[in-house]
């Protein structure tokens, strides 16, 4: 009986078929970089708000007030008496009734100077010059509720962290294309309703629930791809993740498009909808066929390949070799119980927590503060785009280990030189970090695809995903780390983010090379890994 790979070599290692499969799955990570960076565009800042003094509604509709002339009675008499008062966040303790007047609605209260006016938090109402403009002013997260901000986005990462183990350990049990289709539905669906939400409080269970199905379509379609190609083609991995940053890239531009929040959320969802169509063009993955001893079904699938590869299998192929090893349903336990296992266990999670870290941290630092937010962004995206290309001219002639220690390793020396250049020399100081973006992205996307080929069929998805859910943590982590240290130093945010790469650089070269071997089908092929 001929293995797996003896028959994928003959059926086509990256024909046809798979360059179909890998294209159409590829399209996954447009979609899921732009949930995952979402939260940019839904969450802007509002331009103009304020607090409306109670009765202001009533006069300004009697008087026929545009709102600057509503924001010139209710915010500037604010900021002329208290300079040091935030105008969106208090407002003056006065109430307008039917008496007062249009032209002076403070004339009533003449006998105080403005600045000794009375203040008053306010209680909820604000009012924005564009109120659908994000999610900010739809849900009033302003002033004393500007943290629920902050919350939405770590309830997308704890979404992405439940989808690792749930739908990582169910792809395991249940198959890979299934969990794939399921999780699609559920993005569009659970992203439907938090477009449409009523109140915040439902926008964040579905927010949660749409990060945990986004993790499920992103992980399963590259685990899918990864194993329905052979050991010299799975650089595809790394080609996949430019899709990832095409959406980074995308994203400003449909932001631009559409002015409202709901409008980006549909836009970013709906096509998830037409991924559900991959069921009658995608197969289960006949490698994870065959750890479910299903052999005859894995069989008839390569057939299936090799005749759309314009090859053709041998009539004596009645069936493929399937791994002696008794099937169960993963758990933690598998990825750790043998010394090989554990250690790329280990150092996998660490990289993954270190990468995330690192690459969304400087994102928020160098990134785009200030200026033109949709430019800015896509040139933060278009950095991302060399990484890709340097990794396929680098991983197939050196192998994936020292590309992967080097990356980091140059990560932190740049980190470490941003932290002490001057601020005098701005394009120093940027290019040096965007270099740390550059290779930080680089080690990124290496260990998406050194975790694939490190563990075995029986349990790669579900190791892939719980090893990738610290990066989750990681981005959880991110702006608390970011922001916290760089009130005490604005660079030590820098040194912290050197260190973490430097150590995962060292560790990573512990790893065993995976260059041109055949991916492990049983614990006893990673034990073998040297």
């Amino acid at each position: 009986m001929p293995s797996f790979d003896e028959v994928l070599k003959e059926a086509g290692e990256f024909g046809r078929f798979q360059k179909r499969v890998f294209f159409l799955l590829s399209q996954t990570g447009i979609t899921f970089s732009s949930l995952f960076a979402s939260v940019v565009f839904l969450g802007r800042a509002p331009d103009n708000f304020w607090c409306r003094i109670p009765g202001a509604a009533e006069l300004s509709e009697r008087c026929g007030w545009t709102l600057e002339e509503e924001r010139n009675f209710t915010v500037l008499p604010l900021h002329l008496g208290n300079e040091s008062i935030s105008g969106e966040c208090k407002r003056l303790d006065v109430t307008w009734d039917s008496s007062a007047s249009c032209t002076s609605p403070l004339a009533p209260y003449g006998n105080h100077s403005t600045g000794s006016l009375p203040l008053a938090p306010c209680q909820g109402s604000w009012v924005y010059e564009q109120p659908h403009s994000s999610i900010v002013s739809e849900y009033d997260l302003v002033c004393g509720n500007a943290w629920m901000l902050d919350l939405s986005q770590a309830i997308l990462n704890l979404g992405f962290l439940a989808g690792a183990f749930i739908l990582g350990y169910a792809a395991d049990r249940y198959g890979r294309i299934l969990i794939y289709l399921l999780s699609c539905l559920g993005v569009g669906i659970c992203g439907v309703i938090v477009a449409f939400s009523p109140n915040f409080t439902v926008f964040l269970i579905f927010r949660f629930l749409q990060g945990m199905f986004g993790k499920g379509t992103w992980m399963t379609a590259y685990v899918i791809v990864t194993e329905i190609v052979g050991s010299d083609q799975r650089n595809v991995g790394i080609v996949i993740q430019m899709f990832f940053t095409l959406g980074i890239i995308i994203l400003p531009g449909i932001a631009y498009l559409i002015p409202t929040w709901q409008g980006i959320q549909l836009a970013i969802t709906l096509p998830n909808f037409l991924f559900l169509l991959y069921y009658w063009v995608v197969p289960e993955s006949p490698r994870w066929l065959l750890t479910r001893k299903k052999g005859e079904k894995a069989l008839k699938i390569m057939r299936n390949i090799a005749k759309h590869n314009g090859k053709f299998l041998s009539p004596h192929y009645s069936e493929i070799t399937i791994s002696n090893e008794e099937v169960s349903n993963p758990s933690f336990l598998d990825l750790v119980r043998t010394p090989q296992m554990r250690k790329n266990t280990l150092i996998l999670m660490y990289a993954w927590f270190t990468s995330a870290l690192i690459y969304q941290g400087l994102v928020m630092r160098l990134g785009i503060i200030g200026g033109n937010l949709y430019l800015d962004f896509f040139i933060s995206g278009a950095v991302e785009l060399p990484a890709a290309f340097l990794i396929i001219v680098t991983i197939d002639r050196i192998g994936r280990r020292l590309p992967f220690a080097m990356s980091n390793i140059v990560a932190s020396i740049a980190c470490l030189i941003t932290a002490f250049l001057p601020e005098d020399i701005p394009w120093l100081k940027t290019t040096v970090a965007t270099l740390g973006r550059l290779s930080i992205t680089i080690a990124f996307e290496v260990v998406y695809l050194v975790n694939s080929e490190l563990y075995p069929t029986t349990v790669r998805n579900f190791g892939v995903s719980l090893c990738s859910s610290l990066c989750d943590l990681g981005g959880i982590i991110a702006p608390f780390l970011l922001f916290r240290l760089a009130a005490i130093w604005l660079e030590l945010p820098l040194i912290i983010f050197s260190i973490l790469a430097a150590v995962c650089g060292l560790l990573v070269l512990l790893l065993p090379e995976t260059k041109g071997i055949s991916l492990p089908e049983t614990v006893e092929d990673v034990e073998k890994l040297s």
